[in-house]
């Protein structure tokens, strides 16, 4: 039998952190650790209120279901994917902290190599960007001075945001990426083309609202910088759906329900021609550490969720100025 256990976590942000979905200074979170035969492995799901995901109903549904779980036979992670897929079918965060806790013990139960398994490129993954959230722009300024790196992740929400970027152009050569949560509309959007393409932006995350998969066909045309799909792109479902408004897709493994699905996503998206980028929702480590043995798939990665937090350095990896590099008992 498995034994299940769980708790939830609040952690501070060092500094309050504001996106267009609004401002958070704690991010709470639900630890998962799953035993069997005195071996544990670990999982995260964040609560993120936009996706209607609270800790409170994700203990709620796990206590409901604990035996059912603890009940489980051993055997590939793949088959607990689906039977926790199962039993939670409309609670993706909750079903991925499950499967990365199932991984986690899996390997460490196994001996199995996470490389051959998940046939994992033998090629360095791409750097992490930093995200500065929104602020006052010489405060965002301030904070891009404080961090020095190769790429920052900008937070945008409006047009006038235009004169934010203007300036922290003008203090830094590193690549810069923004992501507008959906927050623009679509002549918002094509008049601000020309002007991100003077900034020299490397890509433009979710400019358009999730609902508007057609205008950014449309808006497609008239871009150089790619786009990536992230509210746009939940799941693997979603993939075919967005595949000609976008240019890659943005895969969070809490919202596609954990590392199985993600791998699938991966594959897919390879064969529609999209580049794949991997996001955090601010886990800590160990919501992270899955990701950052992903890295060789990837083209794109956005795994600061660590450096954002008041927590201690990462145990399992380290940054590097952008690169991740994992320790020897990740």
């Amino acid at each position: 039998m498995l034994q299940l256990k769980f708790k939830s976590i609040s952690t501070p942000f060092k500094q309050p952190f504001t996106t267009a979905h609004g401002l958070k200074t704690h991010q709470e979170a639900l630890l998962i650790a799953l035993g069997f035969n005195q071996i544990t492995g670990f999982g995260e799901a964040p609560a993120i209120h936009y996706y209607q995901v609270s800790v409170e109903d994700m203990i709620q549904k796990l206590q409901s279901k604990s035996e059912m779980i603890e009940r489980y036979v051993m055997n590939e992670p793949e088959r607990f994917w689906h039977y926790c897929h199962h039993l939670f079918p409309n609670d993706p965060f909750l079903v991925c902290a499950l499967d990365m806790a199932y991984w986690d013990l899996y390997l460490k139960y196994t001996k199995n190599d996470r490389k051959a398994l998940w046939n994992i490129p033998d090629q360095e993954g791409p750097l992490t960007d930093y995200t500065i959230g929104l602020d006052e722009p010489e405060k965002m300024l301030a904070k891009l001075k404080e961090m020095p790196w190769p790429i920052y992740k900008i937070k945008v929400s409006e047009p006038e945001h235009l004169n934010m970027l203007q300036l922290l152009r003008q203090h830094t050569d590193a690549k810069i990426r923004i992501d507008a949560n959906a927050s623009w509309t679509f002549d918002e959007a094509l008049q601000l083309l020309p002007e991100m393409e003077k900034l020299q932006i490397e890509l433009i995350e979710q400019p358009l609202s999730q609902a508007e998969n057609e205008a950014m066909v449309e808006l497609k045309k008239h871009s150089s910088i790619p786009f990536i799909a992230d509210e746009s792109c939940v799941n693997e479902a979603d993939i075919e759906k967005i595949a000609k408004g976008f240019d890659g897709i943005n895969i969070k493994l809490t919202k596609c329900g954990g590392i199985t699905p993600a791998l699938r996503m991966i594959e897919k998206a390879r064969a529609m021609n999209l580049s794949v980028m991997m996001g955090c929702m601010n886990e800590t480590e160990i919501g992270t550490t899955p990701m950052v043995h992903m890295l060789p798939f990837l083209d794109y990665a956005d795994m600061d969720g660590p450096l954002l937090l008041d927590a201690p350095d990462p145990a399992f990896y380290h940054y590097d100025y952008g690169k991740m590099i994992l320790n020897k008992q990740a």
